[in-house]
């Protein structure tokens, strides 16, 4: 099974060709049906292009991806291929442009597989929202592996293909990692272009990759990022080497207090922690504990500003313009409301009232305006924290993996991003790298943020990490 890119390198230099890499991921998906990881195959397009990749390699022209074969989670464009947000409203909805990230690893040779299941409009933490059916976390297949980037995170598990995109508002690519044992990777927001995304909350939405070591991630994001003429979020700061391996001075590692010395925190989760900060200071580090008195801040803060995004980016979808309209609509106002009633699932429908709620007269100040106010504190702390500290580290997620329709309470629910959602309110880079196996047998991950734009020291100390043994 080839799990990661150095493997990819390998076969091919080996004889092997990219059709007949293809085609073993193509093999193990068929053999993998029951995961629901893939929402489609793009057999005929993936194939045409191994075989031009192949000719490249044969010319000696080919690019820095050559033979990688990604999976893309199902809200990022891919011109002449369908994309839904795993949404009944954008039932057959075919891309007319490529997503500048994904058009990026397209350059470079990168061979792009299918689309890949999610939550709705990446709107959950399970991938049970979906319109499609859930996701299977393919380590134990009655366990959810997370969201919303599920079908990624159990793509890249499962050996599906080489690595996947993901998107992450509030942990959508963290948690799923935690979850299935790989590698995700948030980069600081305005890092990556977000044009060719289906937006969910547009000032915390980052595209990042899912992949099964950091090399792979840094040398994705490396090629990724940089400036776009379509995102006028993007930074203009130059990409940097950032698979690069540098040794690291000593550094001093924050450990936020809050989020380890809780009663919801699983205890073997907790005795991971604590080896791993005893370890990095074998290692010559300095780990101390800080506190971050917002913790409990940080969830209803993160609902109330990403359902208002919510309520605005997704009125467009009103069954007049594209995608689903119902059958049983008379008339313009039954149109909208039918076919919105119709389209969107309920977890959906849910934040796009309750964002239209906190937009509303009267409530804007007293929701939307305070919730602005509130990520000021959150970001000018973890600035503070960070201006005396190199990196942060925490659970990325409180638990394991649960099972299937385990969580039924929404606020239950939301609290699973409950150590994610911090580097999204303040828009630092963040990474999820396993840390070991609980007694369960199901995988969880230790998360490293990082000040905004350092994500090459964040990738290296995340291979310090690795030196632990649990």
């Amino acid at each position: 099974m080839l799990q990661t890119y150095a493997d990819v390198r390998r076969a091919i230099s080996s004889g092997d060709t990219v059709v007949g890499i293809l085609n073993g991921y193509l093999n193990a998906i068929e053999e993998n049906k029951h995961l629901n990881a893939f929402l489609e195959v793009f057999v005929d397009s993936a194939m045409e292009h191994a075989k031009n990749v192949d000719a490249k390699i044969k010319e000696g022209n080919a690019g820095r991806l050559a033979g990688m074969v990604i999976g893309l989670k199902d809200n990022m464009c891919y011109a002449g291929h369908k994309v839904s947000a795993a949404s009944k409203i954008l039932d057959n909805f075919e891309s007319l442009y490529t997503a500048t990230a994904v058009e990026r690893l397209i350059a470079e040779d990168a061979v792009i597989i299918g689309r890949l299941n999610c939550d709705e409009f990446a709107m959950g933490s399970s991938n049970e929202n979906s319109s499609f059916g859930p996701a299977l976390n393919p380590i134990n297949n009655k366990m959810v592996p997370g969201g919303s980037s599920g079908g990624s995170a159990a793509a890249v598990a499962a050996g599906l293909c080489t690595a996947a995109l993901g998107s992450d508002t509030g942990g959508s690519i963290r948690q799923p990692a935690s979850f299935t044992g790989t590698y995700g990777l948030k980069p600081t927001y305005g890092r990556i272009s977000r044009h060719g995304l289906i937006a969910y909350a547009s000032s915390f939405d980052q595209i990042g990759p899912f992949t099964n070591n950091i090399d792979d991630s840094a040398l994705l994001l490396e090629i990724m990022a940089g400036s776009d003429e379509f995102d006028g979020t993007l930074s203009s700061k130059p990409t940097e080497d950032f698979a690069a391996i540098e040794s690291l001075k000593e550094l001093k590692v924050a450990v936020i207090a809050e989020s380890f010395d809780t009663d919801g925190l699983d205890p073997e989760i907790k005795a991971a922690m604590e080896k791993t900060m005893s370890s990095l200071e074998s290692l010559g580090h300095t780990v101390e504990k800080v506190s971050f008195p917002y913790l409990d801040y940080m969830v209803p803060t993160y609902y109330v500003l990403t359902t208002a995004e919510a309520s605005s980016n997704l009125s467009r979808f009103d069954g007049v313009h594209y995608g689903y309209r119902s059958d049983n609509a008379k008339g313009v106002e039954a149109t909208y409301k039918k076919s919105r009633s119709e389209g969107f699932g309920e977890e959906v429908q849910r934040r796009i009232m309750a964002g239209t709620f906190v937009l509303s007269h009267g409530y804007y100040d007293a929701y939307y305006t305070k919730g602005q106010k509130v990520r000021r504190v959150l970001q000018d702390k973890t600035n503070e924290i960070l201006s005396e500290y190199d990196v942060i580290i925490l659970p990325t997620t409180p638990t394991t993996a649960f099972e299937l329709d385990a969580v039924s309470d929404p606020i239950a629910m939301y609290l699973q991003d409950i150590y994610t959602v911090h580097a999204n309110l303040t828009g630092n880079p963040a990474i999820s790298i396993p840390m070991g196996n609980h007694s369960n047998g199901l995988p969880f991950g230790i998360q490293v943020i990082a000040n905004h734009f350092e994500e090459k020291k964040m990738f290296n100390f995340s291979r310090e990490m690795e030196k632990i043994e649990l």
